[in-house]
């Protein structure tokens, strides 16, 4: 039996598929008989074309709102109410353990052919940075995320060890949510190392909350993927318009010189080799730091669901 999302395979979660989703989760969805959202809204960026969105599978949908319930897609099963509570009954009616072996297999095969990839041309690419900012932290950190290429790259390559460490304003699209979300996080969790992953467009928004980290000692940590472009409608204009540019070349401030001129620390990065040690010395400085990472300018989000397009019509990133 194919099933959409189980314990142990958090990549096969309605949330981590469709756009920008892994393919190995888009063709898990596609090819699933039976799916079990809870709380999910099945939005266009999760569906694709909804007539042809997971055509073999019966759908369970779990949600607090009668309102989300077949919405957008036809349920089989409708089931209303509070999820810790209805998980908890549908537990103890599970007879036995599933036989899911021969699907775990394909779906593993699945990865193999279609792993997460980019490539490495000793440039600074915005997935390496977040690599880096993974094995530095060692995954022990709380990530916080604006809104565009650099919300999709931090969902796509740090590897999220722990529940509740990825705050992002998702389907909303909010631009400017990560440094706000990151000086809450810290204020709940000061023990804990905690970075926005941001874009140069996006963190202007609310930079001047600059004052209140450093007034009040909130040492956040800010990794700036600066490629000079309000980057996720670049790259529609690239792949859709025939790269006819219009209001995406954006002009930044030195952003060094802007998180000094707070208090705070800035740390410019132009080359490869530098990355990793502007990250260590980022998180050894009891301050906000900004990292102001000058990136490969049109380096695209990959994989990539087109608009309209079912979610297994994957362009980029699969050969």
């Amino acid at each position: 039996m194919g099933i959409g999302s189980f314990p142990g395979t958090h990549e096969l979660s309605l949330g981590m598929l469709g756009m920008h989703g892994t393919a190995y989760a888009n063709h898990a969805i596609m090819e699933a008989d039976l799916i079990i959202a809870v709380g999910a809204r099945f939005d266009d960026r999760v569906t694709g074309r909804l007539d042809a969105f997971a055509p073999n599978a019966k759908v369970i949908h779990i949600d607090i709102d009668p309102a989300s319930i077949s919405k957008n897609v036809k349920v089989d099963v409708p089931i209303v109410g509070d999820a810790k509570n209805i998980l908890g009954e549908l537990l103890e009616q599970i007879k036995g353990v599933p036989d899911t072996a021969e699907w775990l297999k394909t779906i593993e095969g699945w990865k193999k052919k279609y792993p997460l990839k980019y490539k490495d041309e000793g440039k600074i690419k915005p997935q390496y940075v977040v690599e880096q900012l993974y094995q530095a932290t060692k995954g022990d950190a709380i990530i916080t995320t604006e809104v565009g290429q650099n919300q999709m790259w931090a969902a796509q390559w740090y590897k999220y060890d722990h529940p509740r460490t990825f705050l992002s304003s998702g389907g909303l699209g909010t631009m400017g949510f990560g440094f706000p979300a990151a000086i809450g996080a810290k204020l709940g969790y000061p023990n804990k190392t905690v970075i926005d992953i941001a874009g140069d467009g996006s963190i202007q928004m609310n930079i001047q909350e600059l004052a209140t980290c450093v007034c009040n000692k909130i040492n956040v940590k800010v990794a700036i993927l600066n490629n000079g472009y309000l980057g996720m409608v670049r790259q529609w204009q690239e792949l859709f318009y025939k790269k006819r540019y219009s209001q995406v070349c954006i002009t930044s401030p030195d952003f060094v010189k802007l998180a000094e001129s707070y208090g705070a620390v800035g740390i410019r990065v132009t080359k490869k080799e530098d990355v990793r040690r502007a990250i260590d010395k980022a998180l050894e400085i009891d301050n906000t730091v900004f990292i102001d990472f000058h990136v490969e300018p049109e380096e695209n989000v990959y994989p990539m669901v087109p608009a309209g397009e079912a979610i297994n019509k994957i362009i980029g990133g699969l050969a």
